[in-house]
C-alpha cells in the first residue's frame, strides 16, 4: 500500500496547524518548508501529543525530562517563526495508539486553530526504513490525525463534548504527510537550511550527540538529488491529499 500521487498545492492556505508525536519530530521532517511558510504569511502552530519523556541520550532525570522537551519545543518553533505549541496530556510517550481518546483531543486542536492545512506523520509504515519515521508513535499520531481531519472536526455529532466546549466543527481542506513512502511534493529549502539547523539544534537533549550540519545536508541533499534539483539544493519532501 501506498499513497496516491499528491494533490496541486492550494494557492490560499491562511492557517497551517503542525500535529506529530514528539518535541523534535517537525523539526527532523519539516522545519525548512514551515519556515518557508512562515515566510509565505501562513500562520503555523503545532499540536504535539507527548513530551517525549521516553526519549534522550543522556542522564537526565526522567522527572526533568517533560519541562526540558517542551522547553526544546518552543525554541525550536521560534527559530522557524512559530510561537503557538499546544501540547496535550494524558498520552504516554512510547505507547501511543489512534484511539478515540488521541482522535478526540486532536479533532479539539484542529477545530480550536481552524486551519486549512494540517501537516502530521505519514499513517503508512515504511518498511525499507523502520527506524525514524516508522516510529510506531508517529504512525499512530498519523493515522489519529487522518480520523481528526475526517470525519471528527467536521462531524458536530462526532465527540459532542468538544460542541459543549464551544469548540464548532472546522473542515481541514489539505492534508499533508511526512516521513511516508515515495513522497512526491518536494520543498526547497536551501535558503531556508540555517533556520531548520537552528531548530534541531534547539532539540539539545536529542541532538548534542549529533553533527546536524552534515546529518541535514546529507539527507536534504539526497532526497533533492532524487528529486532532480540542481547540485547544491536541499529539499523536504511529503505527500499532499486534498480532503474534499
Amino acid at each position: 500500500m501506498s499513497f496516491p500521487a499528491s494533490a496541486p498545492v492550494l494557492p490560499d492556505v491562511r492557517r497551517a496547524l503542525a500535529v506529530f508525536a514528539h518535541p523534535d519530530d517537525v523539526d527532523f521532517g519539516c522545519a525548512g518548508t514551515i519556515a518557508g511558510w512562515v515566510d509565505e504569511g501562513i500562520e503555523v502552530a503545532y499540536l504535539i501529543a507527548t513530551r517525549g519523556d521516553s526519549g534522550g541520550f543522556d542522564d537526565t532525570p526522567r522527572a526533568e525530562l517533560p519541562a526540558l522537551r517542551e522547553a526544546e519545543q518552543r525554541a525550536a518553533a521560534a527559530a522557524v517563526g512559530v510561537h503557538r505549541v499546544d501540547f496535550l496530556d494524558g498520552h504516554p510517550d512510547g505507547i501511543l495508539t489512534p484511539g478515540p481518546e488521541l482522535r478526540r483531543d486532536i479533532a479539539a486542536g484542529i477545530r480550536r486553530f481552524r486551519p486549512d492545512r494540517v501537516l502530521t506523520s505519514s499513517p503508512l509504515r515504511r518498511w525499507e526504513h523502520l527506524t525514524g519515521p516508522s516510529h510506531p508513535d508517529h504512525l499512530a499520531v498519523g493515522e489519529a490525525t487522518t480520523c481528526a481531519v475526517y470525519p471528527d472536526a467536521r462531524n458536530r455529532f462526532a465527540f459532542p463534548e468538544l460542541l459543549d466546549a464551544g469548540l464548532e466543527p472546522w473542515v481541514v481542506r489539505e492534508l499533508w504527510y511526512a516521513g511516508g513512502p515515495g513522497p512526491d511534493h518536494v520543498v526547497d529549502v536551501t535558503d531556508r537550511v540555517d533556520r531548520k539547523i537552528a531548530a534541531m539544534r534547539a532539540h539539545r537533549s536529542q541532538t548534542a550527540h549529533l553533527d546536524v550540519v552534515t546529518w541535514v545536508h546529507d539527507l536534504l541533499g539526497s532526497i533533492a538529488g532524487t528529486a532532480g534539483l540542481p547540485a547544491g539544493r536541499l529539499a523536504e519532501a511529503f505527500t499532499v491529499l486534498r480532503t474534499d
